[in-house]
């Protein structure tokens, strides 16, 4: 595998990259902090010192025009990738988003919009050379409309819409979309936040992920309970809903 993955100076990305690695998956990181992404790639090569395929580029899913040549950039250095995974995103609180409208639209723009249009630069690039695998996370919170979660699961439901079309139309094309609904997984990115039951550990995640591409499944819940638990949310009548603060 010649893997880009977006998003791996932490967390559920760096979990991936060290993962690919080991087993000697060539991996391109991609991130907005260059001492971040020096640290990864070091991290990386002290565990895996036999494992020399491993770079990093500057992205910024803030910044669209910084996909493209980043993506040019990781084909260089990869001899043409065939695997794209999305980890990256923005999170604040329900409350803090209801406060700061101008945050609204930073998340949504990213988690949605932005994220969508670097994965249309990377599918033109897999179908182009006959396929590949295309990963993104979503959330179990995109899967109802949820108090606690009203905005940020907003964006991740459209994102988990546009990969389940891709799925549909370019699945016999050769592209295997892949999407990701975590539950809360202790990362940076919900440090601080109190860890509700069935909280996952960023390797444990990743390993779930990396078996999810492994058989070109296309929705993966992880950890695992969460498929059990948010098909029991599904169902639940709209009046319950109003009731509970899940």
């Amino acid at each position: 595998m010649k893997a880009v993955i977006v998003g791996a100076t932490s967390g559920i990305g760096r979990a991936i990259a060290r993962r690919l690695a080991e087993r000697g998956d060539s991996v391109v990181i991609l991130g907005i902090n260059e001492e971040d992404l020096q640290r990864s790639a070091a991290d990386v090569a002290s565990r895996h010192p036999s494992q020399t395929n491993f770079g990093y580029v500057l992205c910024d899913l803030e910044r669209p025009e910084t996909f493209a040549p980043a993506l040019d950039a990781a084909d260089a250095a990869l001899g043409g990738f065939d695997t794209v995974i999305v980890t990256a995103a923005m999170y604040a609180t329900q409350d803090e988003l209801e406060d700061d409208v101008e945050l609204v639209r930073r998340l949504c723009t990213v988690n949605f919009a932005h994220t969508i249009v670097f994965c249309e630069h990377a599918r033109k690039r897999l179908l182009a050379r006959g396929g590949g695998t295309l990963v993104a996370i979503s959330s179990v919170a995109g899967d109802r409309g949820r108090k606690p979660v009203a905005i940020y699961g907003a964006g991740k439901a459209g994102l988990a819409r546009y990969l389940e079309a891709l799925d549909h139309k370019f699945h016999a094309a050769g592209l295997t979309v892949v999407c990701v609904k975590p539950g809360f997984v202790k990362t940076p990115m919900t440090a601080g936040l109190k860890p509700p039951p069935f909280a996952g550990e960023p390797d444990g995640v990743a390993a779930d992920i990396i078996r999810a591409m492994d058989r070109k499944k296309p929705v993966v819940y992880t950890p695992g309970i969460w498929a059990l638990v948010m098909l029991v949310i599904r169902w639940l009548p709209r009046f319950v809903m109003r009731k509970i603060n899940f």
